[in-house]
């Protein structure tokens, strides 16, 4: 237990490590290349007493910072919320975008921008993160509510993924229909919005998806013995004291507000959620403490590595993160759903 504990705490310490080298990485290459000495300068700039900053330091300090930090916290959040639903259904192949969180949510902010250009109304720090929480939670109850049993109100994972393609559909249509009656540059940020992208960062998207983020890895960790517990099966966790449908309903609400308000920032990005947890099993066990640690690690790393690979590939254009993400994320998928047809 000792050799384990420790072999995972290296693991741990070694995801830190990466994280911050991808980070670097991140903030040094782009459409416009950073030295070493153009970022410290850059942020010496932002002391009392220093000159203003120069132009390219204003799109360090303003673009490219924020947008990397952004991208650490949205697969932060993306990756615990895959960890969570998983735990939740004892099942590797589920992840939030398969139950319609993602969709909802990206709904909900789609209706928010038309709405509010159309309306003109006026847009406060929070407006947007809860249009997308509404519409995140509107959208995983209909699946739950849908793909529950007559005979038991449980429900499994088929229905669930059936149900859920099924209201992806449904609020991708409608995003669509959206799109088709907004006016030109709202149909054409909700257009490239809706395949994830991050190039609408800014310190106060940051903050927003910090506090998320945070508080929700903070309250997930809290219940990370008890869904253990679950894993040995619902009848046994509540002989060991666990209030499973409490345990649901806290579970599925941390979830849907750090998937939601991540969407909401920077549209629907698949995959992030199912590949993360995964490759965490393989390397360090089941064990969800070390699992919702790590996975905000990893999905952190593996999201900024794709946002490097959006714009890298064809700068100074940038591909949508999302094309990406499920670029590698479907095989991914596919491979699961091979090796585990035994869960059906």
């Amino acid at each position: 237990m000792t050799k384990h504990h420790g072999n995972r705490v290296a693991l741990l310490v070694a995801l830190s490590l990466i994280t911050l080298l991808v980070l670097a990485a991140s903030i040094r290459y782009g459409a416009i290349d950073f030295s070493i000495s153009q970022i410290a300068h850059a942020l010496a700039s932002i002391f009392p007493g220093r000159p203003e900053p120069t132009l390219d330091q204003r799109i360090f300090l303003e673009l490219r910072l924020p947008r990397a930090i952004l991208c650490l916290l949205v697969g932060a959040s993306l990756g615990v919320g895959g960890t969570l639903m998983q735990a939740l259904f004892r099942n590797p192949i589920v992840e939030p975008g398969l139950v319609g969180t993602s969709s909802g949510a990206a709904f909900g902010s789609a209706l928010f921008f038309v709405l509010g250009g159309m309306l003109h109304i006026g847009t406060s720090l929070w407006s947007l993160p809860i249009a997308a929480c509404i519409g995140g939670i509107i959208s995983t109850y209909l699946v739950f509510l849908l793909a529950r049993s007559r005979e038991d109100g449980r429900a499994s994972i088929v229905m669930l993924l059936l149900t859920g393609l099924a209201v992806n559909a449904l609020f991708m249509s409608a995003i669509g229909f959206l799109s088709y009656i907004a006016r030109d540059p709202q149909a054409r940020s909700i257009t490239f919005w809706s395949l994830g992208t991050l190039s609408g960062a800014s310190w106060k998207a940051v903050e927003i998806v910090a506090v998320s983020t945070i508080v929700g890895s903070i309250t997930a960790l809290r219940y990370a013995k008890q869904l253990n517990a679950l894993m040995i099966g619902e009848e046994e966790a509540t002989y060991l004291g666990v209030n499973v449908n409490r345990l649901k309903w806290i579970i599925l609400s941390v979830n849907v507000v750090i998937v939601a308000v991540a969407t909401a920032f920077t549209g629907v990005i698949s995959f992030v959620g199912l590949v993360v947890p995964h490759i965490l099993r393989m390397l360090g066990g089941a064990d969800n403490r070390f699992l919702i640690i790590g996975s905000a690690l990893t999905g952190a790393t593996l999201l900024t590595l794709a946002d490097l690979i959006a714009r890298l590939s064809v700068r100074p254009a940038e591909l949508p993160i999302g094309i990406v993400t499920s670029a590698v994320g479907v095989p991914v998928f596919i491979f699961l759903l091979r090796r585990r047809r035994y869960v059906f």
